[in-house]
């Protein structure tokens, strides 16, 4: 059914107004309180066995709400209440900015992917903490927060600008995420550099604690798919060294050769980041070299490429404590998390492993016969 409904009506308009088209309906929904009831239990059924504790935070299950949906903190519960047992926010920035210019988001249907160069579109830091500070919430969720540098500031300035949203957004925060790894704002990406990433972590991670004096908010940083692997093996190595909680990987990727894209030449050459499920391989990729470097000591976050319960299964499999979804959300619709959830239960009934937790790296311990 919805994809007859994307066939006839959203594929038909412009990608950037069919997304704030549904993201008003999905809001409207979560509004009517008996509503909202029927659509969780229909949408969001709860399996005992995919209960998940990851960054000392105990959620119903490990598949979440990658960030880029709901930038300013606007549909938290309406993203529960359809079945992500965590929703990320942002990237938010320490001053509200418009993002770049239209168009700037593009379907690429024939390979179930989007390309994005949107450009971190936010209200800013004050605007995201004053909702979240006055949300009163109608499902039990995590709730991440991404943040990212403000686009006109400079790359010596940026730990300042990434500090200023971590001091308004720390005390809001079920866990704070640093985004290092968008294509879209200029210079962003230099700041993977391990010279640029440890004073940058080293000073979000002190204004957390410095702001919320009660309890610990997780630190994760998320990283691009573009990395060279000896790059992904020092970012890895940063982040024991610095007792972060954990690394999310990955992004979009600027890359576009190789992937097998089947869509139109003129899409595909589109500036911006490309998510769905060409990413696939590439992410998989960098989460097992994360897992082989770091093991149990952090938390991973598997995204990128997820399309179904086997995608995510597999991210567990590679080590993943986490899995994250966005683009094929799109496609597929408000039955998608449903589906994972119920794909992910029965794949671990049938597995070797009691539990989720048991199976996360399991692939990525076998040694060869």
């Amino acid at each position: 059914m919805y994809a007859l409904f994307f066939r006839l009506f959203f594929r038909r308009m412009d990608a950037e107004r069919a997304h704030h088209l549904a993201f008003r309906w999905i809001r409207l929904v979560a509004r009517i309180p008996v509503l909202r009831t029927f659509v969780a239990a229909a949408l969001a059924p709860r399996y005992a066995s995919l209960r998940t504790e990851a960054l000392g935070l105990r959620m119903h299950g490990p598949f979440g709400l990658a960030a880029g949906f709901d930038k300013n903190a606007v549909a938290i519960d309406a993203m529960a209440m359809l079945g992500f047992d965590h929703v990320e926010i942002g990237t938010v920035t320490a001053r509200g900015q418009s993002g770049n210019p239209r168009p700037r988001l593009f379907r690429l249907v024939a390979d179930r992917a989007l390309i994005n160069r949107m450009g971190f579109n936010n209200e800013g830091s004050a605007a995201v903490a004053d909702r979240l500070a006055t949300r009163r919430p109608v499902f039990r969720t995590t709730v991440g927060v991404n943040i990212g540098k403000t686009k006109t500031v400079p790359e010596e300035e940026a730990a300042g600008d990434y500090v200023t949203s971590t001091e308004r957004l720390a005390a809001h925060a079920d866990y704070l995420v640093v985004n290092v790894s968008s294509p879209n704002t200029p210079g962003l990406r230099n700041l993977q550099a391990t010279a640029a990433l440890r004073p940058l972590l080293t000073a979000v991670r002190e204004a957390a604690d410095r702001t919320v004096t009660d309890r610990r908010v997780p630190l994760l940083v998320k990283i691009a798919p573009d990395l060279a692997d000896e790059d992904v093996d020092a970012v890895a190595d940063l982040a024991v060294e610095l007792g972060l909680d954990g690394i999310i990987a990955t992004n979009t990727t600027i890359a576009r050769d190789g992937l097998g894209l089947a869509s139109d030449p003129r899409l595909t050459a589109e500036t911006g980041g490309l998510s769905g499920a060409p990413l696939g391989d590439r992410s998989l990729e960098v989460l097992r070299r994360l897992y082989a470097r770091v093991g149990t000591r952090i938390t991973l976050v598997g995204v990128g490429g997820i399309r179904d319960a086997e995608d995510a299964w597999q991210r567990i499999l590679a080590g993943a404590t986490l899995v994250q979804g966005y683009s094929a959300f799109i496609y597929q619709g408000p039955f998608w998390m449903r589906a994972v959830h119920k794909g992910l239960a029965a794949r671990l009934a049938t597995s070797p492993y009691a539990t989720l937790a048991d199976a996360v790296g399991a692939d990525t311990r076998k040694v060869p016969v």
